[in-house]
């Protein structure tokens, strides 16, 4: 931002915010009420739908001693962060019922920067959890891959296998099978699928979370079949760290002239917009400096934004990362395989795409996350400088809606496939191979080779959960900084 944009920018949000109530900033708020307040002026200033909470108006409290009363009626943060959110999935779970399904809230910003990057308490088994046919209380698990460098990669344990409990405890919905698997100690119990049929067998694996930074370039690779090089890249997480190393990815899918692209993206539950924009760059190469995404904030930052610096909503697509020059396929056409799991900055990179090239989507219905986030701190600019000592407490609240160059955004139901195709446990085949029914399914389109194309035979049953929604914070698209001069220093 220009120095004077900022100056103005400053001046108007501090303006609007405070205007109604101006003794805020004279008293400060006790030490037992510090982050609650935080909370509230920080979802007042930045939630995308703070207009449609009547407690977080401007006009709310007249004054800060007004604001304590109220914040002294939560003792706990994250019943508060709760109460103030527009239909949160937490208090309205019925399907369809909720409006902020990702809004989330941590008391250790630590433990949120790392699972944002990608690092996380993590044994190493990627999942998929489906509800038993013989009993929908019950849930059984699948394998979807192992993590490289992780506990699991040296264990009994591999892509298909099947679980139905923690410990010699069955899991079910009711059970806290979240907990049950989110342990840092457990062992996990085997079982045979038949046609839907779990049947323990007696086989278990002992598993330890640690520290694991999980690299999201799972395969990459070319597939020589029917006269075609198919470029075939299995991307897990948009973590901005990786963005090199994807860079290089495709680079070295360009060196060897690739006539073909599929992007596997099922199991990437999203992260950073500025990844996915770099990622659709990557695919593309012709369209730079062109909108590749728009920002709509709330209405009084949206409204400012449009009038002063309009640029500033916008997501180019560009032709390098800090310098380096970006590997551009330079492509007009790529298949995109998707599940259930396929969410946020994944499904942006799908709808960003749509206007410049053919997107050919191969799998099951996406998420349905059309909206993003920052990470809001406690510090007199909400940013990481000069953060609050006294907690760790942030927040990872819904801020945007993105949408793309020709307006389009509305998919809170998932992005529809071309074809579509569910995963079956009974037939998972190896990935990055044509015995993956999925990218056999891809291969038999880009060749015009139906035998090519492998339907899983027998039951299917839908997805419940993973996870990576289990764990909630993975599940986020987000901006990484929280926007330049949005709110007057208090300094």
């Amino acid at each position: 931002m220009k120095t004077t944009f900022k100056i103005t920018l400053l001046a108007f949000i501090a303006l609007i915010t405070f205007q109604s109530c101006e003794d805020m900033d004279d008293v400060a708020p006790p030490a037992s009420l510090e982050v609650n307040d935080f909370i509230w002026k920080g979802l007042n200033l930045y939630y995308l739908w703070q207009a449609e909470v009547p407690n977080l108006a401007d006009k709310r409290f007249a004054n800060q001693s007004e604001l304590n009363t109220f914040l002294s009626g939560y003792p706990k943060p994250e019943t508060l962060f709760q109460s103030l959110l527009n239909k949160p999935v937490s208090l309205y779970p019925k399907k369809g019922e909720a409006v902020d399904r990702f809004s989330w809230i941590v008391s250790d910003y630590l433990e949120l920067e790392g699972m944002l990057q990608g690092t996380t308490k993590n044994d190493g088994v990627d999942f998929a959890l489906y509800r038993k046919e013989s009993n929908p209380e019950e849930i059984y698990g699948s394998v979807r891959y192992i993590i490289s460098n992780s506990d699991a990669s040296t264990k009994a344990i591999k892509r298909g296998d099947i679980f139905y409990g923690v410990n010699g405890t069955q899991l079910t919905v009711s059970n806290r099978y979240t907990l049950l698997l989110n342990a840092e100690n457990y062992t996990l119990n085997l079982a045979d699928y038949d046609n839907g049929k779990i049947t323990p067998n007696g086989k278990s694996v002992q598993l330890t979370k640690t520290e694991l930074a999980e690299n999201p370039i799972l395969v990459n690779s070319v597939i020589e079949t029917g006269g075609h090089k198919i470029g075939y890249l299995m991307y897990n997480g948009f973590y901005p760290n990786y963005d090199i190393p994807l860079n290089d990815a495709f680079g070295a899918l360009k060196s060897q002239g690739i006539t073909d692209f599929v992007l596997d993206l099922r199991y990437n539950s999203g992260g950073s917009v500025q990844s996915a924009t770099r990622l659709a760059s990557m695919i593309t190469g012709q369209f730079t400096d062109k909108v590749f995404s728009k920002q709509r904030w709330n209405n009084k930052i949206n409204a400012f934004y449009e009038s002063e610096d309009p640029e500033a909503l916008k997501n180019l697509f560009t032709n390098a990362i800090d310098g380096i020059p970006i590997n551009s396929l330079n492509r007009t056409k790529i298949y995109i395989l998707t599940s259930k799991s396929t969410a946020s900055a994944s499904e942006l990179v799908i709808n960003g795409l749509k206007p410049y090239i053919d997107v050919v989507q191969i799998g099951d219905k996406t998420t349905g996350k059309n909206v993003g986030s920052i990470t809001i701190y406690d510090s007199p600019t909400f940013g990481k400088t000069k953060r609050n000592p006294n907690h760790r407490y942030a927040m990872q609240p819904l801020v945007l809606k993105i949408v793309n160059a020709n307006d389009f955004g509305d998919y809170v139901n998932g992005l529809d496939p071309d074809y579509v195709l569910l995963e079956n446990v009974a037939n998972m085949g190896v990935l990055g191979t044509i015995s993956d029914p999925l990218l056999s399914t891809a291969i038999g389109k880009i060749t015009g080779t139906a035998k090519m194309i492998k339907k899983s035979s027998g039951k299917i049953f839908p997805h419940f959960e993973d996870s990576k929604s289990i764990n909630g914070v993975q599940n986020q698209m987000y901006i990484e900084k929280v926007p330049e001069g949005l709110l007057k220093s208090l300094e």
